[in-house]
């Protein structure tokens, strides 16, 4: 525990800031994006899903004159909608097209990528083992990219071990752009254990953002009693800052908003590190150093493993 102090007087707390955190260029993108449909459009816009996975941004959107639907047939005829970042599949644009529908993709360019080898690879009549979490709608939106039965998904060794394919059958991997690096690495190795045919993408999958992000906490953690991520519960690279900070020995916890922290989250904490998922705005992290400033006498220092510069480009309906 912390030694006592003065009554009034606060505790100090070193406060390791990872960098990079926080938005990257997709987020950016996607964000721009609804912006830009508001000023052209006029309120409202639809958005299928949330544009990204964080709750503070899709409000600020809301509040700006955004609508955000589940499915295509609450969008009514003749509005403009926008699909989310994680990419949709090929059913949904083209049922905007039918609809006449003014849609807009928000798809991050990182995901397109990784939907356009899914069409090569089947083109070229392999069969595709993808890496990712069931249900999350990148998974989805990769997986529409390619006729049904074409793609099994795999998450873990033991899923590879299950597969039935023998070392005759054509195949491919892909991954999921937001998992965790190391674990991505130890399914891949299986993988080519078990199938040595198997083909795999030129460059990671895995984004630049994630990757980084993840290097940032590894880089951190083993100096930190408590490492704080800032990010949504539904949000893939977020959960996966956790993770990785809790395997280098660090206590780690998923925040929101700087309310949610508790004093007592803080005793016994000398080294605190402090990052943000790729859809967490500034501003949320801005928040979270106010709260833990106000509870301890706070020396901060931003600690650099990476530059990022990457700028995606906007849909030409927005720029022309």
């Amino acid at each position: 525990m912390n030694a006592p102090f003065p009554t009034g007087q606060k505790p100090p707390l070193k406060l390791l800031l990872a960098a990079p955190r926080g938005f990257c260029a997709g987020v950016d993108r996607a964000i721009d994006i609804v912006e830009l449909a508001l000023k052209r459009y006029g309120a409202p816009v639809y958005v299928r899903h949330e544009i990204v996975h964080n709750r503070f941004v899709v409000d600020s959107l809301k509040a700006k004159g955004a609508v955000f639907v589940e499915e295509l047939d609450e969008v009514p005829d003749g509005a403009a909608v926008i699909f989310s970042a994680h990419g949709v599949p090929k059913s949904v644009p083209a049922e905007a097209s039918t609809r006449g529908l003014d849609w807009l993709d928000a798809t991050c360019p990182l995901v397109s990528k990784v939907h356009r080898q899914a069409e090569r690879q089947i083109e070229a009549g392999r069969h595709i083992v993808f890496i990712g979490h069931q249900g999350h709608p990148e998974v989805i939106g990769t997986m529409g990219q390619v006729p049904a039965g074409a793609i099994t998904l795999v998450e873990t060794v033991a899923d590879v071990a299950a597969l039935p394919f023998t070392r005759e059958t054509p195949l491919a991997f892909l991954t999921q752009t937001t998992l965790s690096v190391d674990d991505t690495a130890e399914v891949v190795a299986a993988l080519r254990a078990r199938f040595p045919q198997m083909v795999g993408p030129k460059a990671e999958d895995i984004c630049y953002a994630t990757s980084n992000r993840q290097a940032a906490v590894k880089d951190i953690a083993p100096q930190c009693q408590l490492v704080l991520v800032i990010g949504a519960p539904n949000s893939s690279n977020s959960l996966r800052l956790v993770e990785v900070a809790e395997r280098c020995g660090a206590q780690a916890r998923l925040v929101q908003r700087g309310a949610e922290i508790e004093a007592a989250w803080l005793d016994g904490v000398e080294v605190l590190g402090l990052t943000a998922g790729a859809s967490a705005p500034e501003e949320l992290i801005q928040e979270v150093i106010a709260r833990i400033s106000a509870l301890r006498d706070v020396t901060m220092e931003q600690v650099v493993t990476a530059e990022e510069k990457m700028v995606f480009k906007l849909p030409r309906q927005l720029v022309e």
